[in-house]
């Protein structure tokens, strides 16, 4: 059998994965061929977006790969609404949250908290795809409580057009902790009649070629912790060769990225939670990752980042993957 090439899509990180930050990893790091924003929420029906979340839909493209917009939405009328904004920007393609696991998103039936009550996701999806025209597409947990909740999601699933199923293998109430269920995800992908793409836990090559030594059907991945930990990660699962000096790959996107920042924040001093929020997974790109993060966690100002961030680069070296 023909080895099919795996597509790799970004997940969605609040506060994380922003416009600038899309835009400055496609046009430093090889691999990925999907990015997905941040969910979008709380917009008027009916209207036009506010400027600020215009902007944040800017691009469809960034360095030529497609840009996904994601709605977070219990309402068919508001993703409707929403779907109709991004047809006229431009986008081919439209991303349900049916994922989220926090508790200030589920206990609002929102995200993972639709799990449970299939005949909403049902009522939800027959209004949504008999009014929108460009591709849709769904991301879920197997689950919110128990992964048996997804017995009763499959065919309401399998009765919509779908364009592709993302389950990150875990539930809900799990957040990030334990270990992905290959076995309910198994017998999910064994039932749906979508594309389905694998989400959970993939750090390192190590962790697909386990995952595809199980699942050697499925060639579409979603990476969220995993990329934002090593920013190689998919340039080394599809085998391209790295840069000769990573390192200063690295250190030119995390200086670019903190210019965005202060550019577009004019100077505000939000920036630099932004920045240490993003440095608590790239940490994990460096041999000392805690002596890494501590050099940066406590910067009060941009001079205090810098000389951080000259520290972290003049005495730290990158792990060897």
């Amino acid at each position: 059998m023909i080895q099919q090439p795996v597509s790799i899509y970004f997940a969605p990180f609040q506060g994380i994965t922003t416009k600038p930050f899309r835009a400055l990893y496609a046009g430093h790091f090889q691999g990925v061929d999907k990015l997905y924003t941040p969910y979008f929420s709380n917009f008027a029906v009916g209207c036009t977006l506010p400027p600020l979340k215009q902007k944040a839909l800017k691009d469809q493209y960034e360095n030529g790969i497609e840009v996904v917009p994601q709605v977070l939405s219990k309402s068919a009328e508001e993703i409707i609404s929403f779907a109709h904004n991004c047809e006229e920007f431009g986008f081919k393609e439209l991303n349900l949250n049916l994922g989220c696991p926090y508790p200030q998103v589920t206990r609002k039936l929102r995200g993972a908290g639709m799990l449970p009550f299939p005949d909403m996701v049902d009522g939800i999806l027959e209004k949504v795809m008999k009014d929108i025209k460009i591709n849709f597409s769904v991301k879920c947990r197997l689950g919110n409580l128990s992964a048996r909740e997804m017995d009763a999601l499959i065919p309401v699933f399998n009765r919509y057009p779908i364009n592709e199923l993302t389950i990150h293998a875990r539930i809900g109430k799990q957040l990030y902790s334990g270990k992905p269920d290959f076995d309910s995800f198994a017998g999910a992908v064994s039932q749906l009649k979508m594309p389905v793409v694998y989400n959970g836990d993939i750090f390192a090559n190590s962790d697909f070629e386990q995952f595809k030594s199980r699942f050697p059907e499925i060639n579409l991945l979603m990476i969220g912790r995993g990329i934002l930990n090593d920013p190689f990660l998919p340039a080394r699962i599809k085998g391209f060769e790295m840069p000769l000096n990573p390192e200063k790959t690295i250190r030119t996107f995390i200086d670019d990225l903190y210019i965005a920042y202060r550019k577009e924040r004019d100077d505000n001093p939000s920036v630099l939670n932004a920045m240490k929020e993003y440095w608590a997974y790239l940490m994990y790109s460096f041999n000392e990752p805690i002596n890494v993060f501590r050099k940066v966690r406590k910067a009060k100002t941009f001079n205090d980042y810098e000389n951080g961030v000259e520290e972290i680069f003049s005495s730290q070296e990158l792990k060897t993957w």
